[in-house]
């Protein structure tokens, strides 16, 4: 799997699912972002999706679609991404982090599979998931973001998704241009910030930085891709801003490339 290109690392703003069928500029946004990279072998998706007890790759050939979600409209329930799985890549993986299990049920859930089918729609890229163990500190999950740098170097584009800013309790379901809370745009703008500095230790401290914080992640799951991905980055890594916006008010859209 080794050529000697650089992949880039990818935080996707997942947000609403409907955007795996319906057009929008967020979805026009992916499409265009992946067009933009080079060709990868395989991808590894660590989704806020799989937030389980446990550390785990899904290891198989043929991975399911995984439709984790209730109250859309039928025709998203009935979309597959047949993507194939890479056992390659899953054992590559698995030796790269201590006691990473090989999982032979997950497959691909819609933090996957609803960016990738707007990014690759032929489903022709292979895909690997990789859990979120939702026991570990924050730290943790940033240093094992790190241990997979070396898959950039092996044509593998590794992909967080999420959102910085994702609270589903403030998000103004069927408002079409729902304008972002203040609070919304605050952090959003400060993890931007931070960003621009290379201050990451601050954001994987985001927990000691009050209520705007507190607000925009009220739960973990959603935010820690985002560490994955930045414990990737080296030191001369270029970040830019393929996709930003909000969605609903309260969901952040923005895409951070690393490299």
């Amino acid at each position: 799997m080794t050529d000697g290109t650089m992949m880039p690392a990818l935080f996707v703003g997942h947000g609403n699912p409907m955007n795996a069928i319906e057009d929008s500029s967020f979805s026009e946004g992916w499409a265009r972002m992946a067009s933009s990279l080079p060709e990868p072998k395989a991808i590894l998706c660590v989704s806020a999706h799989w937030y389980v007890g446990r550390l785990a790759v899904t290891y198989m050939e043929k991975p399911r679609t995984i439709h984790d979600f209730g109250g859309f409209p039928p025709a998203l329930s009935v979309v597959q991404y047949p993507a194939s799985g890479s056992l390659s890549l899953a054992s590559r993986v698995a030796s790269l982090l201590d006691g990473c299990e090989r999982d032979l049920e997950w497959g691909l859930d819609h933090g996957a599979w609803s960016v990738l089918r707007r990014m690759y729609p032929s489903a022709s890229v292979p895909v690997v998931q990789l859990s979120i163990d939702k026991r570990k500190p924050d730290e943790w999950h940033y240093a094992l973001g790190k241990k997979l740098a070396p898959l950039r170097k092996e044509g593998v584009l590794v992909m967080g998704s999420g959102n910085i800013v994702h609270n589903l309790r403030a998000y103004q379901w069927g408002a079409t241009s729902a304008e972002p809370f203040d609070w919304a745009l605050r952090f959003d703008s400060f993890v931007a910030g931070c960003l621009r500095e290379d201050d990451i230790q601050t954001l994987v401290e985001y927990k000691t930085l009050g209520e705007d914080a507190d607000l925009s992640i009220p739960t973990s799951d959603h935010y820690l891709p985002l560490l994955y991905v930045l414990g990737l980055k080296s030191r001369d890594d270029m970040v830019r801003y393929p996709v930003t916006g909000f969605d609903g008010g309260s969901m952040s859209m923005r895409c951070v490339r690393v490299g």
